[in-house]
């Protein structure tokens, strides 16, 4: 029990640059970790929700903009770094040895800067459209944290180097992927029942975000035999961006 409960706070470390401290952590709470990875997307979407809503007289895209910094001024960019590597790594290589090489290389190429862009604009684009606000963002931020944990579940972890960070938490099994979907189904029923997102929109996010997992996965199989830390972090965005196509869809 202590350390399914210290694995919350393992989490906003993981994937947060807020200083909760805590540490160290063992193993089983690393690995309890993932399985609250929904949870943190809450706490990160309420900040968010907060500037959207307190810029919103200054233009609906200028507000989306500042609630996306906000994303990543909270998490360090830490999704989006694992996007901009898996972009560069899938684009510039022809096999597996090298695709390992361009992921541990620290620099920003071109497919990468180039999936960066696409998927940042994208999201802005999404984000003027939201009505309401806190709900989207909520469903958002924590229904495409889930996905990755599935990912997680399913698939070999295929990063050689031991001392990676997220080889402790990537140990996730089905106690951790059915904790990381209660909180998203939770906030969905929440949303539906409050009336602030239609059932349609909610089930086409949910099937949104679940195709683009499988196309995430079988890509990652097919290349790296296995998922990464920066595969994990793509996934996150592909299936963030899908979410929100589907909750503001006309």
């Amino acid at each position: 029990m202590r350390a399914w409960l210290r694995g919350l706070r393992a989490a906003c470390l993981f994937l947060t640059r807020v200083p909760v401290a805590g540490g160290p952590y063992s193993d089983e709470e690393w690995r309890w970790s993932s399985g609250w990875f929904p949870t943190v997307g809450i706490l990160i979407a309420i900040p968010m929700a907060l500037i959207f809503e307190a810029l919103l007289p200054l233009g609906a895209l200028f507000a989306a903009v500042a609630a996306v910094s906000t994303t990543m001024l909270l998490t360090g960019g830490f999704h989006e770094d694992g996007l901009a590597d898996t972009a560069d790594a899938m684009g510039g290589s022809f096999d597996r040895d090298r695709l390992f090489v361009i992921l541990k290389d620290s620099r920003l190429g071109a497919f990468g800067g180039m999936a960066l862009f696409a998927v940042l604009l994208a999201k802005v684009a999404l984000l003027g459209r939201v009505e309401e606000v806190l709900a989207v963002f909520i469903l958002s931020q924590s229904l495409s944290r889930m996905f990755p944990i599935w990912l997680m579940v399913r698939l070999p972890y295929v990063t050689s180097d031991e001392a990676s960070k997220s080889r402790r938490v990537t140990r996730a099994g089905l106690p951790q992927g059915i904790l990381a979907t209660i909180v998203p189904l939770g906030v969905s029923l929440a949303c539906y029942l409050v009336g602030t997102v239609d059932l349609l929109p909610l089930g086409f996010a949910w099937l949104a975000g679940f195709l683009l997992m499988l196309i995430c996965a079988w890509r990652f199989v097919v290349r790296a035999g296995g998922i990464t830390g920066d595969f994990l972090g793509a996934t996150q965005q592909v299936t963030e961006l899908g979410i929100l196509a589907a909750l503001v869809w006309p």
